[in-house]
């Protein structure tokens, strides 16, 4: 009854036949993990009390249990390779828009050229501030913009009017009302597309200085200007 089901299981490794020594490809782990399960089984066959063996139901319940975990496991695998899969047809689709340049409120990479901005102040602002904060945290400029919606040009210089460091800026938008803080927001601003890269989370978009983000945090896409 035993060999009668592994038959119907279709399992095609003996544990008891060696594979030839010219077999280059190793077998997979779910044989192999059913190849100790057989062994085990048997040794409890050869140990078991004869006075008091083992119910043959205890045989099928164990093998239906093997069985149900191995097909899960089977399952696990295709959903990963279909995960894959997605993947890369995600990049692809998005391969068009490398060189492109994605508005997002990601951090800006300054490197000396000027970035447009998306600024939106609150309602009801009389005064919006444009803070400037470096990789660490350190506000490097506060800048006063118009309070409008309107693009800004940010040409990257500290609070003394100096330019500030080839490197990665947060940037936000204080908004005042008759000398009131009333709000803080984000800032959106363009960054060129150079590349595509897959992760186990999706594809990633990566934008000049290596900064990441994914095609969801975009909100407008243009040619370069």
């Amino acid at each position: 009854m035993l060999f009668s089901e592994r038959t119907n299981m279709q399992i095609t490794t003996s544990p008891f036949v060696p594979a030839p020594a010219t077999q280059t490809t190793a077998p997979s782990k779910i044989s192999s993990d059913f190849d100790t399960f057989l062994k085990m089984l048997t040794a409890q066959i050869q140990n078991q009390d004869p006075m008091n063996p083992i119910d043959s139901a205890d045989y099928a319940v164990q093998l239906a249990t093997f069985s149900s975990v191995e097909q899960q496991t089977l399952t696990n695998q295709k959903l990963d390779a279909l995960a894959g899969l997605m993947n890369v047809q995600g990049m692809a689709q998005l391969a068009s828009w490398v060189g492109q340049e994605a508005r997002s409120a990601a951090p800006v990479f300054m490197e000396g050229n000027a970035v447009t901005l998306s600024p939106t102040p609150q309602m009801g602002a009389d005064r919006a501030v444009l803070v400037v904060q470096d990789a660490n945290g350190n506000t490097v400029a506060r800048e006063d913009i118009p309070q409008n919606r309107a693009p800004y040009s940010w040409t990257g210089t500290d609070i003394t009017g100096t330019p500030l460091p080839k490197g990665t800026y947060t940037l936000s938008l204080e908004s005042y009302n008759q000398g009131l803080r009333i709000g803080t927001s984000a800032v959106e601003s363009y960054g060129r597309i150079h590349e595509i890269q897959t992760r186990p989370t999706g594809p990633r978009l990566i934008l000049a200085g290596g900064v990441s983000l994914s095609a969801d945090q975009i909100t407008a896409l243009r040619s370069p200007i």
